[in-house]
């Protein structure tokens, strides 16, 4: 099966979408699909083609180069000029998204979409979310199957598009990382957290915490993993408070997993205080590795934390009360259990088993001059 995955960004860029595509594709490529990925290059300095773990990676430009927006008219000429018999659009909040579903349905072209929505720091774009979602449906609704990272995200999609429940299906990401290096130890006084840095993921709200953890926890340090546009306020904050010597904040480029691994693996806490995930690639990646985690009682955190894998406390929990949960979790020294998670084979076999769904009920209805597609299909007596 020949498949286009659409998405605004992709490897060497870090983040939920860009992961799940690194690990997803070459899994999909040894069950012998052939897997190209269209995405975009605001900054016109990576390659335009190149391949990619098996994949072929095409780039195109996109504007502006400083906002998260992704205007790329290529990713219509791209998908009008190609050949694949599916094309699956990973992500939905840029502009990549409507360019890309209208050149498929200008083209015929049957196509499933995974929303993988997260949260935003701007105000704006957070006002403006209801009308996109809106603008968005009709397009959304053509999707042969609309697919959920959480069940949070699809019972959520369904009532805010309007799209029935039946159309989805949660497939949820996987959580593997690589084994701790040998000799990698647990320090009982290290909280690390991992995420781009925009002010929605809630870094500011650790950092701003660990004085009156320190207070509890003399020894207690901080490392944020992530690059973004909050940073240079997130080194203010950090340096307002005196923070220096404890707040540690740097980037793993994707390709280290080694590295985040050891550093995951060295953590006696892992927390995420995010306004909004779906099924956050961090925090799973954390409990592979059976790290404690703590994480912001909304989204799909909460559902995280409604089947026993993790921690939540309060969105709106002030600087005290998110030391003292974190003073509890390192003193409580949990010892994590193997954990039954979802894993990234069994996330490829899920996309596989829905492509050839897809295509055989296209194949199906196509075969029939009489047919009408129609979904859910109707059962048989």
């Amino acid at each position: 099966m020949r498949i286009l995955m659409v998405s605004a960004r992709c490897y060497p860029f870090m983040g939920g979408i860009e992961t799940h595509i690194q690990e997803v594709g070459p899994r999909l490529v040894a069950r012998g699909h052939a897997v190209d990925v269209l995405t975009t290059d605001p900054s016109g300095e990576l390659p335009v083609e190149e391949e990619v773990r098996g994949m072929r990676v095409q780039r195109v430009p996109a504007w502006p180069r400083e906002l998260d927006l992704y205007v790329a008219p290529g990713i219509f000429t791209a998908i009008r000029r190609g050949v694949w018999d599916l094309i699956h659009f990973q992500g939905y909040n840029t502009f990549v998204a409507p360019i890309g579903l209208l050149a498929a349905i200008r083209g015929d072209l049957p196509f499933v979409l995974t929303f993988h929505s997260g949260g935003h720091s701007s105000r704006l774009r957070n006002a403006v979310r209801r009308t996109q979602h809106a603008l968005l449906r009709p397009l959304v609704a053509r999707a042969a199957r609309l697919i959920g990272v959480s069940e949070f995200e699809a019972d959520f999609f369904s009532a805010r598009m309007g799209v029935p429940r039946e159309r989805f299906v949660v497939i949820p990401n996987g959580a593997a990382m690589p084994a701790a290096s040998p000799g990698v130890k647990v320090d009982p006084r290290l909280i690390v957290t991992c995420g781009r840095l925009e002010r929605y993921k809630g870094h500011h709200r650790a950092i701003a915490a660990l004085p009156e953890l320190i207070r509890r926890t003399p020894d207690a340090r901080l490392h944020i993993v992530g690059t973004g546009p909050y940073e240079g306020e997130l080194r203010r904050l950090v340096a307002r408070l005196g923070l220096e010597q404890r707040v540690t904040i740097a980037g793993i480029p994707g390709s280290e997993r080694q590295k985040l691994a050891d550093l995951l693996a060295s953590a006696a806490l892992f927390v995420l205080f995010s306004e909004y995930e779906a099924h956050p690639v961090a925090v799973m990646e954390a409990l592979s590795l059976r790290r404690p985690v703590l994480v912001s009682d909304t989204s799909g955190l909460r559902e995280l934390a409604a089947n026993g894998l993790c921690r939540a406390i309060a969105r709106n929990a002030g600087p005290q009360e998110l030391a003292a949960a974190m003073a509890e979790e390192l003193e409580a020294n949990r010892q994590i259990p193997d954990l039954a998670l979802p894993d990234w084979d069994a996330c490829a076999q899920a996309l596989s088993d829905v492509y050839h769904d897809v295509l055989g009920r296209r194949s199906t209805v196509n075969s029939s001059p009489d047919a009408v597609m129609s979904w859910p299909p109707a059962t048989e007596a």
